[in-house]
């Protein structure tokens, strides 16, 4: 009876490290997604905010080690090798404490970080130059033209930009330009000049064509969304690992003699 139940232990030990090892590689996912991206206003955010890369290198760490913890637990659950049991053990309420501290850290910098994405963008629209290439500028278009938004707080953040309200013909940013559900939302960039009217004069915001709302409201659910997914998987690896290491600590208790015979030898 003895010999089923540890059996059953066993393989659930590696079921849950496969579990684990998958998890691990989604955590891994997420940090070079963050690194990577280009085309949204993630790319803002990570090449002006240090924050965000460290978090991003974070991520990848942890998820390359949890990955390894997952390994290193399949192995020592089928071949029943207490040494690297232990070590699994270890490393994974080291990896467990670690992902507490830096979920609370984040939770109480939530606020930071919102103001600091502000200042970025506000800094950036306030710099915009018609027809330079700029990756920070091209990603804010994106993001205005696929959320269809403008400005942060409004439209009216775009009157900070001199170079565009020293223009005397009606002048407005092209990615901020509304659009009817359904016709072409691929992005434009740069400013665009509206057909002048007799009765307009000047480069007013009012006569712009453009969207009304800011993206502070829209970029801000997007965020709790894609966090609120990346939380979850956080919260399931740490189930998993609570579990992991109550399985391990059983099977450790039942092995009780070390055969490195069984250890794996390439």
């Amino acid at each position: 009876m003895a010999s089923a139940c540890i059996k059953i232990t066993k393989y659930f030990l590696f079921l849950f490290n496969l579990l684990f090892f998958i998890l691990g590689a989604m955590i891994l996912g997420f940090g070079v997604w963050v690194l990577a991206d280009r085309s949204s206003f993630i790319s803002v955010l990570q090449t002006s905010s240090s924050s965000l890369k460290v978090g991003a290198y974070v991520f990848i760490t942890v998820g390359a080690v949890t990955m390894l913890m997952g390994f290193l637990g399949c192995i020592g659950a089928i071949r029943e090798v207490r040494c690297l049991l232990g070590l699994y053990i270890t490393f994974l309420l080291l990896i467990f404490i670690a992902q507490v501290t830096a979920g609370v850290l984040f939770y109480l910098n939530m606020g930071k970080l919102k103001q600091e994405m502000g200042g970025i963008v506000s800094q950036l629209i306030q710099n915009y130059q018609d027809g330079q290439e700029d990756s920070l500028q091209e990603a804010w278009d994106y993001v205005q033209a696929q959320v269809k938004c403008c400005g942060w707080a409004s439209f009216y953040n775009w009157t900070d930009n001199a170079a565009l309200m020293n223009r005397t013909n009606i002048t407005f940013p092209c990615s901020c330009k509304r659009r009817e559900e359904d016709s072409d939302t691929l992005e434009r960039r740069g400013f665009c000049e509206a057909p002048r009217n007799a009765t307009q004069s000047g480069n007013s915001p009012e006569d712009w064509p453009v969207y009304r709302e800011g993206c502070m409201e829209r970029v801000e659910a997007w965020l709790q969304e894609n966090l609120g997914i990346v939380l979850g998987v956080c919260v399931g690896v740490a189930v998993i690992e609570l579990l992991g290491m109550l399985l391990s600590i059983c099977l450790c208790r039942h092995v009780h003699s070390e055969d490195y015979s069984k250890v794996p030898k390439y």
